[in-house]
């Protein structure tokens, strides 16, 4: 009897293990299917005009060098977080300009962009499904974020839960996802 139990325990821990992925995993698929469901208007790309396209290409390579690998609504936040300043009168009014704006001593608002990355262009090279999916969510938020939810909650900064920048001390917190940790003004 002993022996049967044996192997009888490991068996049943796989089928709970099983069953307790099989239902994180379906959340996280109802959470980006609804994320999904936001983006109404579709647009491609080539339907833009050029300066659109440029400023579209500005939030493609800040959604790909901030999140390219969180989840979808991860992605969208920090997509959001950008145009939020777009529309905020304490940041530059175009896109391009929100994600090269350098604070103060060469310190940029997205790290990526003071380290010197390499257009994401360089992607096509190496995985173009990345660079056409970060293209297509960039032109889907542009297009639909006036009548999408906003998953960070209307933020203006984050940072990744792996750093601790003491400007967070003045901030509320109004989101975690995926690896960033989402903030805006106290008060706001």
């Amino acid at each position: 009897m002993r022996k049967g139990l044996i192997y009888i325990i490991p068996t049943l821990l796989t089928i709970l293990v099983s069953i307790i992925i099989f239902q994180v995993g379906s959340k996280a698929f109802q959470l980006e299917a609804k994320q999904k469901s936001d983006f109404k208007h579709k647009v491609t790309f080539n339907q833009l005009t050029s300066k659109t396209q440029k400023e579209v290409m500005c939030l493609a390579e800040n959604i790909f060098f901030e999140s390219a690998h969180e989840p979808l609504s991860g992605q969208v936040a920090v997509a959001m977080v950008t145009l939020n300043r777009v529309n905020s009168d304490a940041f530059p009014n175009s896109i391009c300009d929100v994600v090269k704006q350098i604070k103060y001593r060469g310190v940029c608002q997205f790290s990526w962009y003071c380290e010197g990355k390499e257009s994401m262009k360089h992607l096509t090279r190496h995985n173009e499904l990345l660079y056409n999916n970060i293209i297509n969510l960039a032109v889907d938020v542009y297009a639909n974020h006036d009548k999408m939810n906003d998953p960070s909650k209307g933020a203006l900064f984050y940072h990744a839960n792996y750093v601790r920048p003491v400007w967070r001390k003045d901030m509320d917190k109004v989101a975690v996802i995926g690896k960033h940790i989402f903030y805006n003004d106290k008060g706001l």
